[in-house]
């Protein structure tokens, strides 16, 4: 069984920020994963051709069952973003972001964990600036699956975390005991923007596949994860840098 995750920065190839729609479809079939994460989704934006990016990715891999879930509903047009934090009761065609988990085997049932964000700015410093830039965080959000696998059921995560640090480690806790039932196989997967031993130490469960997957040339730091617990095992894993996103994908075999 082959699962992946993939930060795909709305469909935009890394080299010159257009969107690709082309480039989605052929990474999505190269990873040629039986169960998908997708972070930074675009449904119906002005950005992406108003595209619906769940559903060109279901279609380039088989995917029967998929869910879109949103973690901000608005716009980001030529006049820059109109964002608010998205609830749920959306009407199915808004224009939204957010993430995506997709499988090939069906889905016994489906679960949302929206993470709220810091409530005040943050300062940050990029770029080596010595002053700060006051930030906001966004709304995040985690979505989980039971996947009914050849090998029995297997509950699957897909979550994209905060960049501020001392918040994400409480998003991954409220994640991890919303979602994960220990008594069966899980596989969490996704952007979580934080290291490997700091990831595993809060979730308890195991590195399935060490990569460094950012930037996407030359990376530098593992920032994309595929934790698994119970009784599944790695047989083979890779981080290979696709047509479209700032990240490397990556993807691991599970038996």
């Amino acid at each position: 069984m082959r699962f992946a995750t993939f930060n795909i920065l709305n469909g935009r190839a890394p080299t010159d920020q257009h969107v690709r729609l082309d480039g989605l479809v052929e990474a999505v079939k190269r990873l040629d994963a039986d169960v998908l994460a997708l972070q930074e989704v675009d449904h119906n934006q002005h950005r992406s051709e108003n595209a619906d990016l769940t559903a060109i990715a279901a279609e380039a891999m088989g995917a029967g069952e998929h869910r879109f879930v949103a973690a901000l509903a608005g716009s980001h047009g030529a006049t820059g973003p109109t964002w608010v934090a998205a609830t749920g009761e959306e009407h199915p065609d808004s224009a939204a972001y957010g993430i995506a988990l997709l499988s090939r085997y069906p889905v016994h049932g489906w679960e949302v964990v929206r993470l709220p964000p810091v409530p005040v700015p943050v300062p940050m410093r990029f770029g080596g600036r010595l002053r700060p830039y006051w930030v906001r965080d966004e709304p995040r959000v985690a979505v989980m699956a039971v996947v009914e696998t050849p090998r029995g059921l297997v509950t699957v995560v897909n979550t994209h975390l905060s960049f501020i640090a001392w918040w994400n480690g409480r998003q991954l806790r409220r994640v991890v005991s919303s979602t994960v039932e220990r008594s069966r196989p899980v596989v969490l997967m996704g952007d979580l923007n934080m290291g490997p031993q700091r990831a595993v130490r809060l979730t308890g469960l195991r590195p399935a596949a060490s990569h460094l997957t950012f930037p996407v040339q030359s990376p530098t730091e593992q920032l994309d994860h595929i934790l698994v617990g119970g009784g599944l095992v790695p047989s083979g894993s890779e981080a290979p840098a696709l047509a479209v996103s700032d990240h490397r994908a990556l993807s691991v075999d599970l038996a």
